[in-house]
């Protein structure tokens, strides 16, 4: 009785999540006509293609309680919202959309204010990422993106992001010999630290380590993790391309999110550093963006994101043979491709006598 309770429960949460996303996104394109009457009319989305992103939605939420329910993850992973700050910050959301729309009717893609220090950053990350004020340079883009991603897929999300941890848990029976707190799991470009609590929740033992080029995101994943017990995430300010660890010493990394926004040699030199700070046998697991050759039939819907938000990178992403990419890093095993919703799923293994 208590597990059918709980499972009512989080599938009332996930339609109110879906419900309140849908009105906000009404309701900021009334206001846009409202401001731009004129604009071009929005290409409707076909009744076929709504059932199916409807059913990937049911899929990938009966895919999160079942792992939730088989022990994978504490059911009380699946409540862990954080309301007050989403309440705390949908204010702020509503007052900078029309400099967003601005942003974006101008094309100003390198938009940002005199305060925020942009020297020292690679060029391809000195960007407006989804127009947003201060690109990912800014407290304001930090406290506002986890809010910003969940109305975006409608309160899947963290959903998404919880397919890492299945996949990383049977990843780290590779090393069953080792006591759980010499367990070393890097988040690599952590952002918000989402992916993190997940795993902290999973793992309470387990050493975590995390890295962002963003000052400001590691400000806002050290707000998100304070309240977590266990060890405390070593949080790190550095470039995927250069991570700042030695060779062989993680025994799983994460990357969440992050290849769609690189550009092509970028993601190589992102692979590759994974492999090398990897222990012989560890496991590097990737959630990200779909692409044409596993959902061909979203890829109207592919074409109509990299327009519509700015995503300088995504169309080369749509096409990049990401399994290619591992192979040529030295991965020995990458585990067949699972796609969930919106977003796609890789374990790639090395060698252990790497």
């Amino acid at each position: 009785m208590a597990d059918t309770l709980t499972k009512l429960t989080y599938q009332t949460l996930q339609q109110g999540k879906s419900y309140l996303s849908f009105a906000h996104k009404t309701l900021s394109i009334q206001a846009r006509k409202a401001l731009k009457p004129n604009d071009l009319p929005m290409i409707p989305v076909p009744p076929e293609l709504i059932t199916k992103l409807q059913q990937r939605v049911n899929d990938l939420l009966a895919v999160d309680w079942q792992d939730a329910e088989n022990g994978v993850y504490p059911t009380s992973l699946l409540f862990d919202e954080p309301w007050v700050d989403y309440l705390k910050q949908y204010p702020s959301l509503i007052v900078d959309m029309p400099s967003i729309w601005r942003r974006a009717d101008g094309k100003k893609h390198q938009d940002f204010d005199r305060d925020i220090e942009t020297d020292g950053y690679p060029s391809y990350y000195v960007q407006n990422f989804h127009h947003q004020t201060g690109g990912y340079l800014s407290d304001l883009s930090a406290n506002l993106y986890d809010l910003q991603v969940e109305i975006l897929f409608g309160g899947s999300a963290d959903a998404m992001r919880r397919r890492i941890l299945a996949p990383l848990k049977a990843s780290l029976t590779a090393f069953s010999d080792v006591p759980a707190k010499q367990i070393r799991i890097l988040d690599a470009a952590c952002g918000t630290a989402r992916t993190l609590r997940g795993v902290r929740a999973m793992l309470p033992q387990a050493s975590l380590f995390a890295v962002d080029l963003s000052g400001a995101y590691l400000r806002k994943a050290n707000e998100q993790l304070a309240d977590m017990p266990g060890e405390l995430v070593q949080l790190m300010q550095g470039n995927i391309e250069e991570l700042p660890y030695v060779d062989n010493y993680f025994h799983a990394v994460t990357c969440v999110f992050l290849f769609h926004e690189l550009p092509p040699a970028v993601r190589q030199n992102a692979i590759d550093e994974c492999y090398r700070v990897l222990k012989p046998g560890g496991s590097l697991i990737i959630c990200d963006s779909i692409q044409v050759a596993d959902s061909p039939e979203l890829e109207a819907m592919m074409h109509m994101f990299h327009e519509t938000f700015h995503e300088p990178y995504y169309r080369s992403y749509m096409e990049d043979d990401l399994i290619d990419r591992l192979n040529k890093a030295g991965f020995a095993q990458v585990l067949p491709t699972e796609v969930h919703f919106m977003s796609k799923y890789l374990v790639a293994t090395k060698a252990v006598d790497s």
